[in-house]
């Protein structure tokens, strides 16, 4: 399957994917190097779970869920599969965001220190509920049968925005928390007094920023999005017609990927808007 500027998307994919490995190295390397390093004991080494699987998940795993539609290596496996892909990914990244939130619960509880009194707590709660309901409602309209196409066309441009609303919090969210965590943590030196530590951190906010900004700008070319199933099946069907000859592999090939079912949505749905509109 072809897709416009190509090397540009494989470029933009591979630096992403790249960022977002070296952000998880960097927040590994702050809490086992400057920090306690992780346990799950009341203390301070079980607070680091927070950063560690925020990043992870939150927001690496995110990303990745986000863009999976984007994949051409992919246009080959129905929608239907797609999507399990999709909401697998999500399903992962919220575990993540449970447990990197028992964590830091059960370390104020455990050290008599309020919980959500900052802003960071506050829109970091918001977006995880706000992330909650973007997963039910993401599984409930599309992923079981019964609900009908204008309820999944009329959902996907709030499904799509609230998705990168909810990306774009979750890295605003890790800045303002790391940045809290400095400050209150760095004493002598200060934070002010810019000593190893806050360098380090400062470079992973950066990097968490560079990673949420290529994953945008990935989802916004709307020349990067997967196809309709009726324009794959199209494209499908003329390669196997050329010459004469199956050129190349052809979408019904792929026994793994493709289902008898997705063939006829694609035709039953031929034009309808659902995925016309598909970002994520």
């Amino acid at each position: 399957m072809g897709m416009e500027n190509f090397k540009q998307f494989l470029a933009a994919l591979v630096t992403a994917v790249s960022v977002g490995f070296l952000s998880i190295f960097f927040v590994l390397r702050w809490v086992l190097y400057f920090k306690e390093g992780l346990a799950w004991d009341g203390g301070l080494a079980e607070f680091n779970w927070h950063p560690v699987l925020t990043v992870t998940g939150f927001i690496f795993l995110q990303g990745i869920a986000i863009v999976v539609y984007r994949l051409p290596w992919t246009w080959k496996c129905s929608k239907l599969m797609m999507k399990f892909i999709h909401a697998g990914l999500h399903m992962l990244a919220f575990i993540f965001v449970v447990i990197s939130l028992v964590a830091v619960f059960d370390f104020h509880n455990s050290q008599n220190i309020p919980n959500m009194y900052s802003l960071h707590s506050w829109v970091g709660l918001s977006a995880v509920i706000q992330y909650t309901v973007q997963l039910v409602l993401g599984v409930c309209i599309y992923l079981i049968p019964l609900t009908p196409t204008y309820m999944r066309a009329a959902f996907m441009p709030l499904h799509v925005y609230s998705g990168l609303f909810i990306f774009a919090t979750a890295v605003a969210t890790a800045l303002m928390g790391i940045t809290e965590k400095l400050i209150f943590g760095l004493k002598d030196p200060k934070y002010k007094d810019s000593p190893p530590e806050a360098t380090f951190v400062n470079v992973l906010g950066v990097l968490i920023v560079f990673f949420g900004a290529i994953i945008i700008w990935i989802v916004t070319r709307s020349s990067w999005k997967r196809p309709s199933e009726s324009v794959l099946l199209s494209l499908s069907t003329n390669r196997e017609g050329s010459d004469g000859t199956r050129a190349g592999i052809s979408l019904s090939q792929q026994p793994d990927c493709v289902d008898p079912e997705g063939s006829r949505e694609a035709r039953r749905r031929s034009g309808k808007l659902e995925d016309s509109g598909q970002v994520n």
